[in-house]
């Protein structure tokens, strides 16, 4: 066997009445949507319940799937300890995803547990589903922050030991959407929280799963959703069936987002390999972007690409092909950024030349952007059809009296206060407001709020 079915569902503690004292009735269409999926699941009888949670173990770098036999969880938290929860874990399918993912080179497993209680994320499906179901075992995984690519080969994963050890398995991918739907709400609006929640009820309807790809992570961040990874790992663990699908409800009245969907797996579908044309389409235009890239960022590239294939530095002889008499013979300050999949993988630069020319400062950045930038691990051979880079050359830094003088479009900013220093380039996605540009600069300077603070400002020539 494998996945039968698969339900995008909201985890409010406030929908258990015994935490919620009548505030759950707020949400009586979601708690409608809820006990339809609980009898659903009822009446598929699964082996085993896999569980993704934003709020379990979360690691930036990997998927932690908790280990042990069993576990328990109450609602402790929220004054409801009465409501508690005691759950076997399917050992033998958890140890089975963790052989496949270290197999396909996913970093996942059962290290690094730091709580075994059940978090809401799981306590509250698991109380509906309860009422109705309780013979199966669970397996319980958390999000992580890799890119959304690694959640949907997770999922895969997931559907492969299912079939491999012959479960019936049942997926609930638990998560909300946007928390900033209304001015009253406890995070408050932002714009782009409507928009989220409007994009994932509509693509999870038609279970348009390729679209999910499409989500900007700043986008996602600003619409403060929690559920996003989750739902692209249930997509993961359908991937190439067909599917029947209905979206019971949305409901946005205490200004978080909660919507349900449910997925029943049909048959095979060979057009839903949704990774396979997401990289595909994704490397038709990285080649296409390469070859219309211009001299600055090929010899970044093929700096990096040198250094990681032979851990030597590129000579400037070697690079004649892609060098110009600009690189050679003006001196500045310059960074270079790498993304992958569509976040960032490595940026380092310099404010000021260090180099004797051009040339030999976006080779020297490009390599130490790749191996040395100590928010990431060295790029490895195997990322580097799926860089994109981009070379930023700096102006001479001009001293300003004022934010009033800032625009984070056109500007650049260093922040110093005393021997410490914040740079940030201009034009970054998610970065819209001259109050948002020093903010970040400050915490990258490590310079405090409260810290006096002197400004310059720099313009970039971009090149892509």
């Amino acid at each position: 066997m494998s996945v039968i079915a698969a339900y995008m569902v909201p985890h409010p503690p406030m929908i258990v009445p015994n935490v919620g004292h009548g505030d759950e009735k707020q949400v009586e269409l979601t708690q409608q949507s809820y006990e339809r999926v609980a009898r659903e699941i009822a009446y598929l009888r699964p082996d085993t319940i896999v569980i993704s949670s934003p709020h379990a173990i979360m690691y930036g770098d990997y998927f932690h799937i908790s280990p042990g036999r069993r576990a328990r969880g109450d609602f402790g938290r929220f004054r409801a300890s009465e409501v508690s929860f005691n759950v076997d874990y399917d050992t033998e399918l958890v140890s089975r995803i963790e052989y496949l993912a270290d197999t396909e080179d996913i970093a996942a497993g059962t290290l690094g547990e730091r709580d075994a209680s059940l978090d809401h994320g799981v306590m509250v499906p698991m109380y509906f589903i309860n009422k109705y179901y309780t013979d199966y075992k669970l397996v319980r995984i958390g999000i992580s922050g890799l890119p959304l690519s690694e959640h949907y080969r997770l999922g895969m994963v997931i559907a492969k030991a299912s079939e491999e050890t012959g479960r019936r398995v049942v997926y609930v991918a638990s998560g909300d959407l946007s928390h900033k739907l209304q001015t009253y709400g406890p995070y408050g609006f932002a714009p782009e929280g409507p928009e989220y929640d409007k994009r994932i009820m509509d693509v999870c309807s038609r279970a348009a799963f390729n679209e999910l790809f499409d989500f900007d992570e700043s986008f996602c961040e600003k619409a403060a959703e929690c559920g996003h990874r989750s739902f692209v790992m249930m997509a993961g663990a359908l991937d190439g069936k067909s599917l029947n699908t209905v979206m019971l409800s949305h409901e946005d009245v205490t200004g978080v987002g909660y919507g349900i969907c449910t997925f029943e797996v049909t048959g095979e579908d060979n057009g839903r390999h949704f990774l396979t044309q997401y990289l595909n389409n994704k490397k038709d235009r990285i080649d296409c972007a390469r070859e219309a890239s211009d001299a600055y960022v090929r010899l970044a590239r093929k700096s990096l690409e040198h250094y990681i294939r032979t851990g030597k530095q590129i000579d400037l002889r070697e690079c004649a092909d892609v060098i110009t008499d600009e690189m050679m013979h003006t001196a500045a300050g310059a960074f270079v950024s790498i993304h992958e999949h569509g976040r960032l993988r490595g940026c380092i630069g310099t404010i000021l030349p260090t180099a004797s020319n051009l040339a030999e400062e976006i080779i020297g950045n490009a390599v130490s952007a790749a191996t040395r930038d100590p928010r990431f691990d060295p790029i490895e051979e195997k990322e580097l059809p799926w860089l994109e880079i981009n070379v930023d050359v700096l102006s001479a830094p001009e001293p300003i009296d004022s934010e009033d003088e800032l625009d984070p479009k056109k500007y650049g900013v260093i922040v110093s206060s005393g021997y410490k220093r914040g740079l940030l380039l201009p034009d970054l996605a998610g970065v819209d407001t001259i109050d948002e540009q020093v903010s970040i600069a400050r915490k990258k300077g490590g310079i405090s709020e409260s810290e006096p603070i002197t400004l310059e400002r720099f313009t970039v020539t971009r090149h892509i």
